[in-house]
């Protein structure tokens, strides 16, 4: 058996909430264009309007700045969440100069890693801070980013973001495919930061499940049995 440990009294984490209320872990997921951002800027906007402050977090933004911005033209500046920043130690580092962090939203949450949920569930627990993250489910090989699936183990309410994002076809789409000079990516790095505009010679294009499988970009494209195309890591 481990043994216990005592909070910190003079941590800025622990001291602020223990023995109070615990907050809430969220995850709101879905495909590409399904206006995430837009909802997590919409939250933040919201909870503003009440008094709270929050700290807005994002990871590899299509901008390719430290910003949650919105194909609807939104943009509020964030703390870029590099793969070594400890999540906590940006609340305790707020609340130790005597601001507050009532709220986190966390933007591209897919891209975090595995203990990096883990440090926001902490921040919930521990802190009391709401957490709310945007992002991905699956990946381009309709695979769970890493960390996706550690939010569907932790978060206390997963939401299934309800704009539906349509294939060429006209049917429901979940699959975010890649596309590189015409056709569907299905290797590669795992992180390669794209948007769905017809630009460059990579975009991400979102499927049903019958053309994610056969690789049907619709009209125009041809139909390809199973394309083989890659990217270099």
């Amino acid at each position: 058996m481990e043994p216990t440990t005592t909070p910190d009294p003079t941590d800025a984490l622990s001291a602020a909430h223990r023995g109070g209320p615990t907050g809430r872990l969220r995850f709101f997921f879905g495909p590409m264009d399904c206006g995430k951002s837009t909802l997590a800027l919409q939250i933040d906007h919201n909870q503003a309007r009440q008094g709270r402050d929050g700290l807005l977090l994002v990871r590899h933004d299509r901008s390719g700045s430290p910003a949650i911005t919105s194909r609807m033209g939104l943009i509020r500046r964030a703390v870029e969440a590099h793969e070594d920043v400890d999540l906590r130690e940006l609340v305790r580092e707020r609340r130790a100069r005597g601001g507050r962090v009532d709220y986190v939203i966390v933007d591209e949450a897919q891209f975090l890693s595995a203990d990096q949920v883990d440090q926001l569930a902490e921040l919930a627990d521990d802190g009391g801070v709401d957490v709310h993250c945007f992002g991905l489910a699956t990946d381009f090989r309709s695979t769970l980013f890493p960390g996706s699936r550690r939010l569907f183990e932790l978060a206390d309410e997963l939401h299934a973001i309800q704009v539906e994002v349509l294939c060429w076809c006209g049917h429901p789409g979940r699959f975010n495919a890649r596309v590189h000079d015409g056709d569907v990516v299905r290797a590669g790095s795992t992180v390669l930061v794209a948007d769905t505009a017809p630009a460059g010679d990579v975009r991400y294009q979102v499927l049903c499940r019958r053309h994610y499988r056969t690789g049907s970009l619709g009209p125009g494209h041809a139909l390809l049995p199973r394309p083989t195309a890659t990217l270099d890591r």
